[in-house]
């Protein structure tokens, strides 16, 4: 018993067979012991992943924060940490709140004026009064459909959802509460202003998302990231997460099991039994915890116990392979929580439906840029010789071949060309891409800056051959190439945008662009594809990889 007090006064346990230091700026690291051949320090060797922010002096382990005490929960988290990370997201819960009363207003305003005027008679005060209700209204479904929870917010599609469930369910109960009630609603009410509204949400919330996307790329409102796990796995989720900034979680350093060398690229702060003093050393506020056998329930219990008092959130990551929240369900049985993967929905109701959008949607599209359509036909019959459109054959769905159309962006005798410059590829998969390639006509880089040489595949998405959105169309010499796995890309259309494309297009290397249609099969969803459009805006204005 005296034994576990000492060891409790001296701390954590050290990390085995290294030597613990503590440098002036408070954070924690290991060398290794001394061999007979002299002292050898330990130094992670450099693996290109993340670049270990230095720790700023509100991350050193002085006097705001609260002491360790072994043996309770309590493991003295540092108060600056989080109540930084709660001040950033009560800053963004009163934004979501203030631009979705503004919105409800707005439309409430808007929809009286156009049925109305401005005047307020003794006919139309009902509406007045519902036009000021219907932004608290809108608060109120939003709330029940839980689109204000933390965890549905800052990335993924599950917000926009929930958005849209919120808008739908105001929609049917405004409908059904008229005609049961047999109150005067006027119809515009319900098939404008409230569609209009919930349109105009999800448009505001992508934009105040894309605002803390580039706050997070320049450093500001991340979560401060311990990982758990073995080394290979924590180097993968590192590339990973420093790759994609944007989901907020800054890597700071790492806890590995017993026995191992700790070459992780990252502070190691000991080994799973040192998470609690690990998270105080590093002033995190998050714990991830990859797949690993010497984690088992109980252990995990054990650290949830320790972490849960200072509100260290804690994630488990699943060893599943870009599966949505959306298709999983856990369901406890005797006890023991089990995981249940559904399929994704690759026919059924819902396709139905996106077939229609895409359909309506191209209709719409094609009649309104038919004048700039026309415009960019007439410029490149002037610009180079040759046909404007350009047809090829392409793999759709299931493997189905048919004829893409496309502006033409190169001169006519690119494919004769096209052996002499094959040893100049730049890309490292069955791609062919070069940045300068010489056979694109002056015209033909611009439109391709901007995208403009894909809108000819409206006519495709009318035909039924591709969708709005979607993986991108190979040729019959990928698809001849592509491996078991690739091949499931075919499940679905080809799309004129996809993650693919507003993920970084011909900049991304081959593996990730493959990793990105895939889980765009898995994990379709409507939610989905309008996130996509959305980002599609912001990828032509940027014009990065458009080459």
């Amino acid at each position: 018993m005296e034994q576990r007090r000492d060891d409790d006064r001296r701390g954590p346990r050290p990390y085995p067979q290294r030597h613990r230091h503590i440098d002036a700026s408070g954070a924690l690291s290991y060398t290794a012991a001394p061999t007979p051949a002299g002292p050898a320090p330990f130094s992670p060797a450099p693996v290109g992943l993340v670049a270990v922010r230095p720790q700023t002096p509100q991350h050193r382990p002085a006097a705001g924060r609260r002491p360790l005490h072994r043996g309770s929960t309590h493991i003295g988290t540092p108060v600056r940490e989080l109540d930084r990370r709660k001040g950033w997201e009560q800053r963004y819960l009163r934004t979501l709140l203030g631009s979705d009363l503004l919105v409800g207003a707005a439309a409430g305003v808007l929809v009286y004026m156009l049925r109305f005027g401005t005047s307020i008679t003794p006919y139309t005060s009902t509406y007045a009064l519902l036009s000021l209700a219907l932004p608290f209204a809108l608060l109120a479904s939003l709330a029940l459909t839980r689109a204000y929870d933390k965890r549905y917010l800052y990335v993924g599609t599950q917000e926009y959802d929930r958005v849209m469930r919120g808008g739908l369910w105001l929609i049917a109960s405004a409908a059904i509460g008229s005609y049961a009630l047999e109150l005067p609603t006027a119809r515009s009410y319900v098939l404008i202003a409230l569609p209009a509204a919930t349109g105009t949400l999800v448009l505001t919330r992508f934009l105040i998302r894309k605002r803390l996307h580039r706050r997070r790329e320049r450093g500001s409102c991340l979560r401060r990231t311990i990982v758990v796990g073995h080394e290979l796995a924590i180097i993968g989720l590192t590339r990973q997460l420093c790759r994609e900034r944007f989901h907020g979680l800054e890597v700071v350093g790492a806890c590995v099991p017993r026995g191992s060398d700790g070459r992780v690229g990252l502070p190691v702060y000991g080994t799973f039994d040192d998470v609690a003093p690990a998270v105080r050393a590093a002033g995190a506020d998050t714990v991830i915890v990859l797949s690993c056998p010497e984690l088992d329930g109980h252990a995990l219990r054990r650290m949830a116990w320790q972490l849960e008092r200072d509100e260290i959130d804690l994630i488990v990551a699943s060893a599943l392979i870009d599966v949505a929240g959306g298709r999983t369900t856990i369901r406890p049985v005797d006890g023991l929580p089990m995981l249940h993967v559904e399929h994704p929905r690759l026919s059924g109701g819902s396709r139905v439906v996106k077939e229609l959008m895409d359909r309506a949607g191209a209709a719409l599209l094609l009649v309104l840029s038919a004048p700039l359509l026309l415009v960019i036909a007439m410029a490149l019959r002037i610009d180079s010789a040759g046909p404007a459109l350009f047809k090829q054959v392409r793999v759709g769905r299931d493997g189905r071949e048919f004829v893409i159309y496309k502006f033409r962006t190169m001169y006519t005798d690119a494919e004769a060309r096209l052996a002499e410059l094959r040893h100049l590829n730049e890309h490292d998969g069955v791609l062919f891409k070069i940045r300068d390639d010489p056979r694109v006509t002056a015209m033909g880089r611009w439109m391709r800056r901007y995208s403009l040489d894909e809108l000819p595949q409206l006519l495709n998405v009318l035909l039924g051959q591709m969708s709005l959105v979607g993986p991108r169309p190979p040729l019959p010499c990928e698809v001849a190439a592509y491996a078991d796995d690739v091949r499931r890309r075919l499940a679905v259309k080809p799309g004129m945008t996809g993650l693919w494309q507003v993920s970084g297009r011909s900049d991304l290397p081959w593996e990730e662009a493959v990793r990105l249609d895939l889980r765009y099969v898995e994990n379709w969803s409507m939610s989905m594809d309008l996130l996509i459009l959305l980002r599609t805006l912001t990828a032509v204005a940027r014009s990065s990889g458009a080459y």
